[in-house]
């Protein structure tokens, strides 16, 4: 006697539960909307950087850009955490961080990066405009404090 699983194995069909048809993605991978929230977080992140980057290149070229979600905090409780001088910080909540050159563990040499965090920028921006305009004055401070210069002439004003 063949039982109905036994069955459904071999033909390799799986029941329709409650007639709402066979599940899978809502959106074509090719569409924006099929994006992830860290996906748009990147895209933004570029497209903020272009026009800085554009206009900055030849001074940008040892300087990479990373996104965490989160800053790595080893202390828990929030009043003794102290931010340095490298951290964009809003509210005693770290928004970014400029990391200089510098030699790795084994010796290798680093290259300068602006960490920016993801979740912290996100909580702070209203909508997508709003965290748009934030990620290009973020990045315009690091940028300014990385090459020593002041945010307005980074930004062009």
């Amino acid at each position: 006697m063949v039982t109905t699983r036994q069955a459904r194995q071999r033909t390799g069909k799986r029941r329709d539960r409650r007639g709402r048809g066979m599940r899978g993605p809502l959106y074509p991978s090719s569409v924006p909307a099929a994006r992830s929230r860290s996906q748009r977080f990147d895209a933004l992140v570029l497209e903020a950087l272009e026009p800085i980057e554009q206009r900055w290149h030849t001074e940008l070229t040892q300087l990479d850009v990373a996104v965490d979600e989160v800053p790595e905090v080893d202390v828990t409780s929030p009043e003794t955490v102290v931010w340095g001088d490298d951290m964009v910080v809003d509210s005693n909540v770290p928004l970014a961080r400029l990391v200089p050159a510098n030699v790795d563990r084994r010796g290798e040499p680093t290259r300068a990066r602006i960490v920016l965090y993801r979740r912290p920028l996100e909580a702070r921006a209203r909508n997508g405009t709003d965290l748009a305009d934030l990620l290009h004055d973020v990045l315009v401070e690091q940028i300014a404090s990385y090459l020593g210069l002041d945010p307005g002439v980074i930004d062009g004003n």
